[in-house]
């Protein structure tokens, strides 16, 4: 699962570079950062979720 973040991380980073580069095509930027966001919640919310595993696991 991790192994997917980053690669779909990257690849919302290379769009976001890419639609900069192409300065017309503007939709390359938005779905980029809003992969990039999604990716940062789904972090998120995993890590959480294995934080909160592992405390309720030593209780």
């Amino acid at each position: 699962m991790r192994a997917l973040l980053w690669v779909v991380g990257v690849a919302a980073g290379v769009i976001i570079l890419l639609g900069l580069l192409l300065e017309a095509v503007r939709w390359f930027v938005i779905i980029g950062v809003i992969a990039l966001a999604a990716v940062i919640v789904v972090g998120i919310v995993k890590g959480r979720r294995v934080v909160h595993q592992h405390s309720t696991r030593r209780h």
